[in-house]
């Protein structure tokens, strides 16, 4: 049997909701021959049943026997793959009908080995955004290393390069042993196509929007924890053990490496103004500014009532609202491993 021209791999975990939307919006691609691969990351709904309820023999059920999280989950979808092309598509996101040909035809004209589209974000009360500018997108033509790093600092921006959901050449992937890497629980796309830039891929950049993303309560990728910083962290060390960079990709590594210690010491002053730690919430203030500064962010209206009985350490005065540590711009995805 002639091998499909893309491969979609989808990890899912306690998707029920969302799966179907997923998977159908794969199977109504146009112009291109595609398989489905799902792989249920252990879910304690009935995920898996809903994928194998499907007869068409377009898609497959992968069920893995222990939890891996996002980068073990696409990893196990990637030993599977039988198509030219590899299409990372969330459980609770869709592509239009034409994304998936249209992208191949990019990357032929503009011999990539990878390729990005814009994104349409459909919000919690429905309406939709465009991620990007589709002229900052047409005029960028091919993301670079430096490019993607660059975008990736955090904190600088709401929406970044990484959010990008990429197609790649498999056999690019296979000739530099390229895999999601398991320890992140956030972030492993990221460090996959800045790996495969490092590497020599081209990646071009269509502009136009295929890809939606809808954002939902709960979605990891929207509240950053202490240990996904920390893992962050010891990822982009083993990066730059792996890849030797050029000066302008290592001058965006630097900013990014600061940016990432920065978010540290924010969610640490977070979570100590949180515990009501006056004295561990001034020595991280003392020992990095920038996570004050961060403060300043949408962010800090729902910190402020937490901080009211810490007026040394207070330097605004606005109306209490709740909690939530969601931070824009620390995440180039959603997974849902």
């Amino acid at each position: 049997m002639q091998n499909p021209q893309a491969t979609f791999i989808l990890a899912a975990f306690k998707s029920r909701d969302t799966i179907e939307r997923a998977i159908d919006s794969a199977l109504a691609q146009t112009g291109v021959s595609i398989e489905v691969i799902v792989i249920d990351d252990c879910s304690p709904d009935d995920t898996a049943e809903i994928v194998d309820a499907y007869t068409d023999p377009r898609v497959r059920l992968i069920r893995l026997e222990k939890n891996r999280g996002p980068g073990g989950a696409r990893n196990a979808g990637l030993a599977a793959a039988r198509g030219d092309w590899i299409v990372i598509l969330d459980s609770d996101d869709a592509i239009s009908p034409g994304r998936t040909a249209r992208m191949i035809a990019q990357a032929k004209q503009a011999d990539a080995q990878i390729v990005v589209d814009n994104i349409d974000v459909i919000s919690l009360d429905g309406t939709t955004k465009r991620m990007f500018e589709d002229a900052r997108l047409a005029a960028l033509g091919m993301l670079t290393l430096p490019a993607f790093i660059g975008s990736n600092v955090l904190f600088q921006s709401e929406h970044n390069y990484g959010y990008m959901k990429p197609i790649f050449e498999r056999r690019f992937l296979e000739e530099h042993s390229l895999r999601f890497d398991e320890s992140l629980p956030i972030g492993e796309d990221y460090l996959l196509l800045a790996s495969a830039l490092a590497k020599g891929g081209r990646c071009a950049v269509e502009p136009s929007a295929g890809y939606t993303y809808y954002i939902r309560t709960g979605s990891i990728s929207r509240v950053l924890k202490l240990h996904q910083v920390d893992a962050m962290l010891a990822a982009d060390a083993e990066f730059l053990k792996n890849h030797r960079l050029d000066a302008a990709s290592m001058q965006a590594q630097i900013r990014r490496q600061r940016s990432i210690e920065d978010a540290r010491s924010f969610v640490i002053l977070v979570d100590q103004i949180k515990a009501r730690s006056l004295s561990g919430a001034v020595k991280t203030a003392w020992r990095n500014p920038a996570a004050i500064r961060h403060l300043r962010m949408p962010i800090a209206v729902r910190l402020r009532r937490l901080m009211a009985p810490f007026n040394a350490i207070r330097p605004f005065g606005t109306p209490p609202k709740t909690m939530s540590r969601t931070t824009p711009g620390t995440s180039p995805h959603k997974s849902k491993g």
